[in-house]
């Protein structure tokens, strides 16, 4: 820890780091893996090993237990295998979730303007946003939904101000709904920090999709779009926040992610 003392010496560094993108992914990943399946996985080689020497035992004549032990080894095979079924397809999950947020944090670190600040895995109360993005634009809470694309076939996501299709299904957590706490999380934070009221938009972007956006001109709170657009939709916005205040809201959340 920044600051803790070990030996009578203390770490050079007075702040925490920043936080990368997808760090709260990462270190699910390495909870899942480290946690869930190696002390599953060890489980299964110890009981296998158990039952090879039980069988070696047998053939040297020694007084075997080859039954029990092979028993006791086919349970813990069983109960590895059926413990993996569970969780590798949550590791998979996890592993496009975090290249999805990294390759938009990238993208959005590549494509920022001079006086745009950026901040990825800003942690909250039991969640996280994946990015926010302060501007003379205003302040963008980014949420990123990282889905896989039909192997053939249409790929659009569709937007109509309210609810989220991907390619005509409802995903399983409203991303809009995600998007709307993230930004109301960040406006009371700003505010509480600062005394400023500043104008936050939430945004869902679903990173190498074609996003429909909604009909008719309709300008809904929270956007929908992928990394592109996303770009090029606060390029478009009116400034609306003084370079202080910029700097200000930056300050606050630099000071806010390393206490």
């Amino acid at each position: 820890m920044t600051g803790a003392k070990i030996d009578n010496k203390r770490s050079p560094l007075k702040q925490h780091p920043l936080r990368t993108p997808g760090e709260s992914l990462s270190e699910e990943r390495e909870r899942l893996l480290y946690d869930e399946l190696a002390p599953t996985l060890t489980l299964a080689v110890v009981m296998v090993a158990f039952a090879a020497v039980q069988w070696w035992a047998f053939l040297v004549k020694a007084p075997p237990q080859p039954i029990p032990a092979t028993l006791l080894a086919a349970g813990a095979v069983g109960y590895c295998a059926y413990r993996f079924r569970k969780a590798v397809p949550r590791l998979r999950n996890l592993n496009l979730g975090l290249d999805g947020e990294k390759s938009v944090g990238q993208f959005l670190e590549a494509h920022r303007a001079a006086d745009w600040h950026l901040f990825h895995d800003v942690r909250g109360p039991g969640f996280n946003v994946d990015h926010i993005l302060v501007t003379p634009k205003g302040v963008f809470a980014v949420e990123t939904k990282t889905r896989r694309k039909p192997a053939r076939g249409q790929a659009v996501v569709k937007y109509d101000g309210d609810k989220v299709l991907v390619n005509g299904l409802e995903p399983d957590r409203d991303p809009v709904v995600q998007a709307r706490a993230a930004r109301n999380w960040t406006r009371d934070l700003l505010f509480e920090t600062t005394g400023i009221q500043y104008p936050v938009r939430g945004v869902v972007v679903f990173p190498g999709w074609f996003v429909e956006p909604p009909k008719g001109g309709k300008r809904p709170d929270i956007w929908v779009l992928n990394e592109k657009a996303f770009v090029k939709f606060v390029e478009n916005e009116a400034v609306v926040v003084k370079s202080e205040d910029v700097a200000l809201a930056s300050a606050r959340l630099v000071n806010y992610m390393t206490k």
